[in-house]
């Protein structure tokens, strides 16, 4: 006997089938199928033939694919009695609950196990949650257990995961499908430059606009386990998982993370819209949601350790002036903090810096108009701090390991750590007007532990609790930690520590797979820029930042009146769309030019859209390929200007029109032909914004 269950949410269909009481599996997923569609014929289609070199019966791919049962690739479980001896368990389905969402109760009596696997819809977003859970009778030990495990499509050549490093984020990686298994595996202990737990299939053709495509976020902030297999029967399967060896004490209860999934008809960025928002919309938890998003200035890469009263308060004076509206005290503070050698885990501050405490810079930032943030990175501890005198047993692994940045890790599993961390935090915020924290994490652990993310997760909460209208950021060395499960906890990311605005525009476009502007923090760097040593215009720097989450990380004395006039005219621009921006989709462009990064913000009523076009390199040909627009209703008539035509340089000679006045184009023409910009030099951005009539 066979039992189908189906899942809808308007923009994707889930089908599942148990087959004789064992795990539920896949049996489809894809665009809404009709509603009186017959899940038992689904469910009969998608069987696979039997031949030679194969079992007289294939192996279910299910939720959580059981050795036990002869499966033939990765099992989704693997798990061990608590003095070592494996276990092979075979589940049998016990219990349905099907109300908004599903879940599947499955056991293994003789072993003692049971399984649960819960899906949740979100017709708002278009994205699917499940997660499983584990539970024993006895303690046993966990080796593996995979998120609810999906099939792949068949009409695929590649999968797109994503790569990075410090200063170089969210690198895009198209590996072909072949036969076995493509593994990402996360040691870093948190989610990484290097692995962040995303993952797209598209099908054959797929563009940025066109195609389908299925999309995958695993929402966990430890080390994190990928796999993508096609087994030889040609069936393919995708694992997500907690990484191996990260929970290694006997247990009554295992859970992994929660595994977001979507489905689009409408190329990545279909994808990429239900990603943007459902983390914007359903993980976030904002402090202060009807507050528009303040424009940042960062003081790190004006001052760095250097803490000088009469500097800071005239940088801040230059910052409120250029429109800034929240003021960050970054690293230096604290302690003996003179450089990055001490101090960590002495969350006092300086009076040797700050006699008078924070008080009175906090008075005349405020003074201008402007909140106050303050840096803190309560994970880590120097050797030199009174912390790790009086408590070297509180680190997370041997005292003789490699250290990071000159310094070590707190174990973040001990409560004690926990309680000393939240009363220092907890002090300053109380005794400041604090509304904002960058909260760091600049070095790798010296082993994966899901404990210790637990721990970070438990403190970060009960902060959350207690200081409700604090907004955090989540910084680690930049894009080191960003995923669903840090992002339920803060508000805002830095997504690199790249202020190389060449850089940014690239960085930002593959990110915005997944991350919405309004927690993306984008700042205008120095003019010569402290990380790459490229010198770039105010001009491309101002736009790149006016992206995303818009700030500033420079020193504002450097500025020239020239600078300072553009940077105030961006900023004003930013202010003046970001109450639209903040919840628009931004869509990715496929740009006929390789030298042309291209996306779409486009508001989610579709009555305006501003288009950010940078030219990241010099072109082969010599005159702009006409940029093809998307989403637009094809009968409608938008009304486009282009923003910045000012910059038009003086080797733009001809006379296209955008460069005098605007135009007046059916949404038909701009997806099929585009917009024909002006020359520009590389390192430049053309801002087109339209509106619809």
């Amino acid at each position: 006997m066979t039992q189908t269950y189906r899942l809808d949410d308007g923009h994707q269909t889930l089908v599942l089938a148990s087959a004789h009481d064992r795990l539920p599996q896949v049996v489809y997923w894809g665009s809404p199928l009709p509603d009186g569609e017959n899940l038992e014929e689904i469910c009969a289609a998608h069987a696979i033939d039997v031949t030679g070199g194969m079992l007289d019966e294939t192996p279910d791919l299910s939720l959580c694919p059981e050795a036990g049962r002869s499966f033939p690739g990765q099992a989704g479980i693997a798990v061990a009695r608590a003095d070592g001896t494996p276990l092979r368990p075979v589940f049998h389905l016990r219990n349905v609950v099907q109300d908004a969402g599903l879940r599947f109760t499955c056991a293994a009596p003789d072993d003692g196990l049971t399984l649960t696997f819960d899906f949740a819809v979100d017709a708002g977003t278009g994205v699917i949650t499940c997660q499983t859970t584990l539970e024993a009778a006895q303690p046993v030990r966990l080796h593996w257990l995979a998120a609810p495990v999906m099939p792949a499509p068949q009409l695929s050549t590649e999968m797109i995961d994503v790569s990075g490093r410090w200063c170089g984020e969210f690198q895009l990686n198209r590996t072909p499908w072949r036969a076995g298994i493509h593994a990402r595996d996360n040691r870093t202990g948190r989610t990484g430059h290097e692995h962040f737990p995303g993952l797209l299939i598209p099908t054959t053709g797929t563009t940025n606009t066109q195609g389908t495509c299925y999309g995958f976020h695993y929402g966990w902030s430890g080390g994190h386990t990928m796999i993508a297999e096609e087994l030889q029967d040609g069936r393919r399967q995708v694992q997500w998982g907690h990484a191996a060896g990260t929970q290694d004490a006997p247990a009554t209860r295992f859970q992994t993370a929660p595994l977001y999934l979507t489905y689009s008809d409408t190329g990545l960025n279909g994808c990429a819209v239900s990603f943007q928002r459902h983390l914007r919309d359903r993980i976030v938890t904002w402090p202060k949601p009807d507050t528009p998003r303040p424009v940042h200035y960062n003081c790190w890469e004006a001052v760095y350790f250097d803490h000088d009263w009469s500097v800071l308060t005239d940088i801040a004076n230059r910052a409120a002036a250029l429109g800034a509206e929240r003021f960050v005290l970054d690293d230096g503070w604290f302690g003996q903090r003179d450089d990055d050698t001490s101090s960590l885990g002495d969350w006092i501050i300086d009076p040797r810096k700050h006699p008078k405490g924070l008080t009175p810079l906090i008075d005349h930032v405020q003074g201008l108009g402007m909140r106050f943030g303050l840096w803190f990175e309560p994970e880590m501890i120097s050797r030199d701090s009174d912390l790790y005198r009086a408590h070297p047993d509180w680190i997370l692994g041997p005292q003789d390991q490699i250290e990071g940045r000159q310094q070590l890790v707190l174990n973040m599993a001990l409560p004690q750590v926990q309680d000393l961390l939240y009363d220092r935090i907890a002090t300053v915020l109380r005794d400041n007007a604090i509304d904002y924290i960058k909260w760091d994490h600049n070095r790798v652990l010296p082993a994966p532990d899901a404990a210790q993310t637990r721990g970070v997760y438990a403190l970060l909460d009960r902060l959350r609790a207690d200081f409700p209208l604090v907004e955090i950021e989540s910084c680690a060395s930049g894009g080191g930690r960003i995923d669903f499960g840090i992002m339920a906890r803060t508000q805002r990311v830095w997504l690199s520590d790249s202020n190389d605005a060449l850089e940014r525009l690239r960085i930002q476009h593959d990110a915005a797979l997944f991350l919405p502007a309004a927690v993306t923090g984008s700042h205008v760097g120095p003019r010569h820029c402290h990380t790459s040593g490229r010198t770039l215009d105010i001009s491309f720097r101002a736009w790149v930042a006016a992206q995303r989450h818009m700030g500033f990380e420079m020193d504002p004395r450097e500025l020239d009146a020239r600078e300072t006039d553009v940077l105030k005219q961006v900023t004003q621009w930013w202010k003046d769309n970001r109450g639209w921006m903040r919840t628009a989709d931004i869509l990715r462009l496929d740009s006929a030019d390789p030298a042309v990064i291209a996306e779409q913000q486009q508001a989610t009523d579709g009555m305006r859209f501003v288009v950010f076009a940078g030219k990241a390199a010099t072109s082969a040909q010599i005159s702009p390929r006409p940029l093809r627009l998307t989403a637009l209703d094809p009968q409608a008539r938008y009304r486009i200007t282009l923003a910045n035509r000012d910059d038009a340089v003086a080797l733009s000679r001809g006379d296209p029109a955008l460069k005098t006045r605007d135009l007046v184009l059916s949404g038909q023409y701009l997806m099929n032909h585009g917009v024909t910009l002006p020359w520009s030099f590389p390192e430049r951005m053309w801002v087109i914004e339209g509106t619809r009539l």
